[in-house]
């Protein structure tokens, strides 16, 4: 798995999850608990990580919708 956006927002997780779900693309969020062991509210950012065959149509589909400047960099 790859990693697609780093980010504390969650309104931003939900919206990418959305649009991953309606592409088709599997994805996972990673660290979305770590907040509260470390008790902190959102102070550790989510990753959303999507499989290695995806993450060209991911990126895409991120940039199509304005949001390639929240993307990672693409590191291979």
């Amino acid at each position: 798995m790859r990693e697609l956006v780093r980010t504390n927002d969650f309104v931003l997780v939900s919206a990418i999850g959305a649009l991953l779900d309606g592409a088709g693309i599997k994805h996972l969020v990673f660290d979305q608990n770590m907040s509260v062991l470390e008790g902190s509210a959102g102070a550790l950012p989510r990753r959303i990580m999507v499989a290695e065959d995806d993450i060209a149509a991911a990126r895409e589909i991120l940039t199509d919708a304005e949001l390639g400047h929240e993307l990672r960099p693409d590191e291979r």
